[in-house]
């Protein structure tokens, strides 16, 4: 440690030792308290328009600060303060100025708000205040206006004064009769004169002028008197644009602003304007043939020169005029609050953009600041020299053009303060590494900064080859060792004051790696253990920490690739899951204290299929061959042993493996021939590279070529026909790509030796129809077809059969015969009729329809087949109907059979049964309930279907009974079961009754049922009700108008089973 060299610090020492030196003294500046600040807008006013017609009565121009303590407010007009005196016209509410019956002469101006406090005033940005009027327009008659018909005319607006620009329209006679605007017709929006490039006899009548303002409250509309335009006999002649509504030859814009040039030309025919950017290019967007170029948001690059053109077949004529675009002032730099040191040095910079350049200048609480004494103004810039208390206050930099005026507020706190350790004091107990650096910080609070010396107890420590005190007074000890241990003080002086703050510096074991990792080679899928072991300090946490390549590793993301050895503290092995080769690199393991740190690094390969060649280029493209060339990829450190090349045809070919030169592509290469492709074919092509590892991502796509064409090598595919007109033969076939394609189609009767040839033109065409009368229906043809083009003919295909159109069929079934079977079902059966040679027969379609309807009301149903019975279903109950039969192939059904008739059983019951009760014995369930009688329009009921599931068995079974009760056997340990119960009979099973049973407690019911005392019964469920029967979903039944249980076996799921053992045999329809 260092020696006492200077008799002025052990003074210090013995001073602070005895307490002589004064604690710090509490810090000043012109805040007065950290609380303290000066006012910062929220709220600034706003120029507004108020109309001199408004029935508003009054006007407010808002200002609010946020400021501690809170501001106050004042206001200026053009720069003159206001003198706000309660009950005036001009009231203060809250920092609002309420200006009430506002009128032009006195109250138009600039309006600007200043909000003010202990430590500074600011200003606001200034608020015009302007008043908008329309007059009326003049009441004197308008002049007729004459001109020859074929003529182009202008009709004058003359519109009255007014504030600020007007939008026109014009009427034509009467209200709302408002002119187009169209090519013919254009309302200047600049002058609000109506412009006619050709008069016509419609152009005939009274004019009027519609002007109106728009304004922050209200929007105003005025008439002018109606001109009268005549029209003279026509004259026919054609004559050239002549512009008559022509823009400025200079045109100024604020960036953002919409600016519209208007062109408007007279001329018979009627121009067609174009515009153009005469120094660039004009926006395809405003490229419009309309008399009227607008640019929305006009930015620097729209500035130049714009030239319209008006044209028609006599001739042209052109205008031309500049935009020059300007910028209001935008902030480039702005100021914010700033604490300084007294006695200190600043610049304080702020900049702006604008067009033209902004002038800046600054304020101090809100007055203008130049240049004096220790402070200096030079445009954006503010420096202060030895700053002192004075100094501080609000500040404003202001830029300003001829555009606008923009504000930048600050506070600036110039300080004063004796040291202060409170806010940072030296920690109180320094732990360091043996061996290793220790850096201590001095921080105090001080205004001016602090002188700092440090001691180790007694002893004043100077900088030596081990010491160092950096000149922001912090404290550097390198090497340390155990003598190292003890108090080091931190000692802090300004002219406010002084002062002191301790830390024990304890000097623990150092860290180190006792087992570094190893580095190691992987191959990509495959896992790795990276080991790292650490010795440190037993009174500290030790932590690992692990890097790839410098940045850290997440070793906790969920479903991540890295995870962490957790046996004991001094164990931080890192262990890499289905290497990546991302995860190839430089890994470093930190072992860290809070004191000191050690590391180790290894490096990790990962070894993998290349990556993806690139740079793909296709040469010498031919009609079946090309040349391919690539650039290698990166072999991710195992050497390529092979590339394979694949092609597509775009846009949605696959990519399949192609045929080379060489064969086998060998991994030096970097070229290699495509063999075998299709003349006159799109393709792309990729390449992938393969070694030991596998096969890696392919190439990017090479751009699209078309192989050259040749003679086709390849018949078509594909060949087949039929359908059509009586008389036709119809051949299809897929077609073929190519220049010049085209088939050639040969087709003959079979059995006939004489090859018909027809020329089919055109690569996409894909069919051919031969249409000859005495060509017979369903005749067979061989067929067979071959493409050509410019170099010549291709293969021909091999021969197929071809049948030319069918023809309906020419027989009808007999012996037809119906019979219902159910109230919604009837039975269908017929003879066949025999194949013939019209066509295949595909089946039979059945039609029926009510006694008293016509027969074109009726229904049909198709077999799929050559069944000669069907059951149609979804009838009416006790119903007659008529039923026809008929035979139908491709070309459609033959002739219908002589009619039969049947009619539908009358419904079955529409109640079910009811005062359902049960009872239990050791292992049967008894049933029982009241039978159903039918009604007179209701069938007979021939007996009763039970489905019945438990809690043991999911598979409901259905059990028959004649009787109006049954006895099933049951197991002892069920505890609930379900049932259904429901008539059955000729016209079909009728509404269920459905009950839920508990052995032990009573019925639990559905909301509709009413459990009822032993022995226990049921009401019957809601008829529209659908449930699930454990599983088993029972509902309405298509084609009947109430909900059934299965009608019978085929219909039911294929895992109930039918236990019909308490009642007859019964059979079921399918």
């Amino acid at each position: 440690m260092g020696t006492p060299t200077r008799r002025k610090s052990h003074l210090l020492l013995l001073l602070l030792a005895s307490g002589a030196v004064p604690p710090p003294t509490a810090w000043s500046s012109a805040r007065g308290s950290p609380a303290t600040f000066g006012p910062v807008f929220e709220d600034q006013p706003l120029g507004l328009l108020f109309p001199e017609e408004s029935t508003e009565e009054k006007v407010t121009l808002a200002c609010r600060a946020r400021a501690s303590p809170p501001a106050t407010y004042r206001w200026k007009m053009n720069g003159t303060e206001m003198k706000l005196v309660p009950g005036s016209r001009h009231q203060l509410v809250g920092g609002n100025l309420v200006i009430m019956n506002p009128t032009k002469a006195q109250d138009a101006g600039v309006y600007q708000c200043l909000a003010s406090n202990p430590v500074g005033t600011i200003v606001s940005r200034e608020a015009v205040l302007r008043f908008g009027f329309l007059q009326e327009f003049s009441k004197e008659e308008r002049d007729p206006v004459k001109t020859h018909e074929g003529w182009g005319v202008m009709l004058p607006c003359n519109p009255p004064a007014h504030y600020p620009g007007l939008s026109y329209r014009w009427l034509l006679n009467e209200f709302p009769n408002f002119i187009p605007t169209d090519g013919r017709h254009f309302v200047s929006q600049t002058t609000g004169n109506l412009y006619i490039a050709r008069t016509n006899a419609s152009d005939l009548g009274n004019y009027s002028c519609l002007a109106t303002s728009h304004m922050d409250f209200s929007t105003k509309s005025v008439f002018s008197k109606f001109a009268q335009l005549n029209l003279a006999a026509e004259d026919t002649r054609l004559f050239a644009p002549s512009i008559k509504a022509r823009f400025p030859a200079e045109t100024y814009a604020l960036v953002g602003q919409q600016v519209t040039l208007e062109c408007f030309a007279f001329g018979n025919p009627v121009p067609q304007i174009k515009w153009r950017k005469v120094d660039g290019s004009l926006s395809p967007q405003w490229a419009t043939a309309e008399p009227t170029l607008q640019i929305p948001s006009v930015a620097f690059e729209d500035e130049g020169t714009y030239e319209c053109e008006a044209e028609n077949s006599k001739g042209r004529d052109t205008v031309q005029g500049r935009i020059i675009v300007q910028a209001q002032p935008e902030w480039l730099k702005v100021i914010s609050d700033m604490e300084a040191d007294i006695g200190s040095n600043l610049r304080w910079g702020c900049a702006a953009a604008g067009k033209p350049r902004p002038t800046v200048r600054w304020l101090r609480n809100g007055e203008p600041l130049t240049s004096q004494n220790r402070v200096e103004v030079l445009a954006g810039d503010l420096r202060f020299s030895k700053l002192s208390l004075e100094d501080s206050g609000m500040y404003q930099c202001v830029a300003e053009n001829k555009h606008g005026t923009i504000y930048t507020s600050a506070e600036l706190a110039v300080q004063a303060l004796a040291p202060d350790f409170r806010l940072n004091p030296v920690k109180r107990l320094i732990p360091a590494a043996r061996g290793g650096e220790i850096v201590i910080p001095c921080q105090p609070r001080a205004a001016p900064k602090a002188v700092v010396l440090w001691s180790k107890g007694t002893e004043i420590l100077v900088n030596s080859s081990r010491v160092t005190v950096t000149p922001d007074g912090t404290l550097i000890i390198r090497n340390i060792s155990r003598s190292d241990e003890g108090k080091y003080t931190c000692f802090a002086e300004n002219f406010m004051g002084k002062a002191n703050s301790t830390g024990i510096l304890s000097v623990r074991d150092a860290t180190k790696i006792t087992l570094a990792p190893s580095s190691a080679d992987v191959n990509l899928g495959d896992s790795l253990t990276l080991q790292c072991h650490a010795s440190h300090d037993p009174t500290m946490d030790l932590t690992f920490i692990w890097t790839l390549d410098d940045f850290p590793i997440d070793v906790d993301k969920p479903g991540g690739h890295y995870r962490r050895a957790s046996v004991k503290e001094t164990v931080g092995d890192l262990t890499i899951l289905n290497a990546q080769l991302r995860h190839g690199g430089k890994y470093t393991c930190m072992a860290q204290t809070v004191v000191d740190s050690a590391s180790k690094e290894a490096t990790v390969l990962v070894r993998g299929p290349p990556g993806p060649p690139g740079g793909v280029v296709v040469r010498n493209i031919g009609d079946t061959t090309v040349q391919l060339s690539w650039s290698r990829g990166f072999d991710n450190h195992s050497p390529i042993a092979k590339y394979t090349l694949q092609a597509r045809t775009p846009p949605a070919g696959k990519w399949k493996q192609v045929r080379t030169n060489p064969a086998n592509i060998e991994g030096n290469a970097e070229t290699a021939q495509v063999l075998g492709l299709t003349p006159w074919m799109d393709y792309e092509f990729r390449v992938l590279a393969s070694n030991i590892l596998g096969t890696g991502e392919p190439s990017g796509p090479s751009s699209k070529i078309r192989t050259k064409e040749a003679a086709p090598s390849v018949a078509p595919s594909g060949l087949s026909g039929g359908g059509g007109a009586p008389g036709e033969l119809i051949v299809n076939w897929t077609y073929k790509n190519g220049d010049g394609f085209g088939y050639l189609l040969s087709f003959r009767r079979q059995g006939s030796t004489t090859w018909q040839t027809a020329r089919v033109p055109g690569a996409d065409a894909r069919h051919f129809v031969y249409s000859n009368d005495s060509v017979q229906p369903y005749t067979p043809f061989e067929v067979k077809i071959r493409s050509y083009n410019r170099r010549g003919d291709g293969p021909e295909s091999l021969t197929t059969l071809v049948h030319s159109a069918e023809e309906e069929p020419r027989v009808a079934p007999t012996k037809v015969w119906a019979k219902g079977v159910s109230s919604s079902e009837m039975n269908v059966t017929w003879e066949p009729v025999q194949q013939d040679m019209n066509g295949i027969l595909l089946g039979y379609e059945i039609r029926y329809w009510k006694a008293g309807d016509k027969e074109a009301a009726a229904d049909r149903v198709r077999t799929a087949g050559l069944d000669t019975s069907a059951r149609v279903t979804g009838l009416h109950p006790n119903t007659k109907y008529h039923v026809t039969v008929r035979a139908y192939n491709r070309a459609g059904t033959g002739p219908a059979s002589p009619s039969a008739n049947a009619t539908t059983m009358k419904p079955p019951p529409q109640r079910p049964p009811g005062n359902i009760s049960w009872t239990f014995s050791s292992s049967s369930l008894s049933i029982k309930w009241d039978p159903v009688v039918p009604l007179r329009n209701e069938s007979a009921v021939t007996g009763y279907k039970m489905l019945y599931q438990n809690d043991l068995h999911p598979t409901p079974t259905l059990h028959l009974t004649s009787k109006n009760w049954i006895e099933i056997a049951v197991p002892e340990d069920i505890g609930h079961a379900l049932v259904q119960i429901r008539t059955t009979g000729p016209g079909g099973d009728g509404i269920p009754a459905e009950v839920h049973i508990v052995r032990n407690g009573g019925a639990v019911s559905p909301p509709n049922l009413i459990p009822q005392e032993t022995p226990q019964s049921a009401r019957p469920r809601d008829e529209t009700q659908t449930s699930t029967f454990l599983g088993l979903r029972i509902g309405p039944n298509p084609g009947q108008r109430t909900p059934l249980l299965p009608r019978g076996a085929a219909r039911l799921d294929p895992d109930i089973a039918l236990d019909d053992s308490l009642g007859a045999p019964a059979t079921y329809a399918g």
